[in-house]
């Protein structure tokens, strides 16, 4: 869940998921971590789960720092985030080129938006699980009509 962890000196505990972001590229759609993982996580409101995402480019055998961003993860907006369908589900930036931070977002309303946003994503698994379950009827019949070599 993050590349590096401290206590600060008021008693709160950060874990610090580091990403980079090479802007020159088209498109990048990073995982950040797990519903389930963070939503256990953001129990306890001493916990904090913070993002250092570093923008850089390379101009020939330099690499120049572009920009450094350190927030935690409710500060970013779901205008640019996803859920991937791994594991309970897997909050991605939908693409690192476009990045919206909300300074300051209160917590309690960004966890309220991954429920809604999670309520919305589950019945959806839930029918292309059915269509899957129903394409592999069909490729066992086959295989079941076939003549054992």
């Amino acid at each position: 869940m993050a590349d590096l962890a401290f206590t600060d000196k008021f008693g709160n505990y950060h874990i610090v998921d580091v990403k980079t972001h090479r802007e020159d590229t088209k498109f990048n759609m990073p995982n950040l971590t797990s519903v389930e993982r963070l939503s256990r996580f953001y129990e306890d409101d001493k916990h904090y789960f913070s993002l250092l995402i570093i923008k850089y480019r390379i101009d020939g055998a330099s690499l120049i720092v572009t920009e450094v961003t350190f927030k935690p993860i409710e500060f970013l907006g779901w205008d640019c985030l996803t859920i991937g369908a791994l594991g309970w589900g897997q909050i991605q930036i939908a693409n690192s080129n476009n990045v919206t931070i909300n300074k300051n977002y209160s917590r309690k309303l960004w966890m309220i938006e991954l429920c809604d946003i999670l309520l919305e994503f589950y019945p959806k698994e839930i029918t292309k699980i059915g269509e899957r379950i129903k394409r592999f009827e069909t490729i066992k019949e086959f295989w079941l009509q076939k003549e054992d070599l």
